[in-house]
């Protein structure tokens, strides 16, 4: 019987796309792209969402592998790339359909320490059962220690777990630790489909 449903938060519950900081501080496509990059897609976001730095320090990295010209532009995007982070479409009343189903509902995600500061502007963090950011316990999905560290955090069992996520790697991780991992599309009304089809076919 599924008890807890479990909700990565990047484009699931807020939007995520560097393009939106970028196409606002950059002049042209190459600016874009070296930023793109060296910053978020580089290991130094990792490393942010690792926890071993924190955002304001991924400028400092991230500038040694940019022209000088392009550092305010840089120093700009890892300031206010969260500008981004504004709800999904249908996530809100999705947790609260959830609520009042009766599941418990928790929130794993890979992301930085300023994860506090975004995600409190757009949801009650004291709404969800409980919430584990990959930047304070040093872990990121899909590495399934991360997983089982929830499941142990919250005294969960795995298969009374529905974990959902926009990535199939991560998915895939909480199934291997015997969660059920469903992969997030775009659309709410899909995953109730198949929380009921897994409710049923147990």
């Amino acid at each position: 019987m599924i008890k807890n449903v479990i909700l990565d938060m990047g484009n699931v519950l807020l939007s995520y796309d560097p393009l939106v900081i970028l196409n606002k501080v950059c002049e042209t496509e190459e600016e874009k792209q070296l930023i793109l990059t060296h910053l978020f897609e580089s290991d130094i976001w990792l490393m942010g969402d690792r926890g071993e730095i924190t955002n304001d320090q991924r400028y400092e990295l991230a500038k040694e592998h940019l022209p000088e010209e392009l550092h305010p532009k840089l120093k700009e995007c890892v300031a206010n790339w969260d500008i981004c982070m504004l709800p999904i479409a249908g996530a809100k009343e999705f947790c609260h359909s959830c609520r009042e189903a009766g599941y418990h509902i928790y929130v794993l995600s890979n992301a930085c320490n300023r994860f506090y500061d975004y995600f409190p502007r757009e949801y009650d963090m004291d709404f969800f059962d409980g919430i584990m950011v990959s930047s304070s316990v040093h872990l990121i999905k899909p590495d399934t220690r991360i997983y089982e560290l929830l499941c142990n955090t919250y005294s969960l069992k795995p298969e009374e777990c529905i974990f959902i996520d926009d990535r199939p790697e991560n998915a895939e991780a909480a199934e291997a630790v015997g969660m059920k991992g469903i992969i997030f599309d775009g659309s709410f009304a899909v995953i109730e489909k198949q929380l009921l089809h897994v409710e049923s076919s147990k």
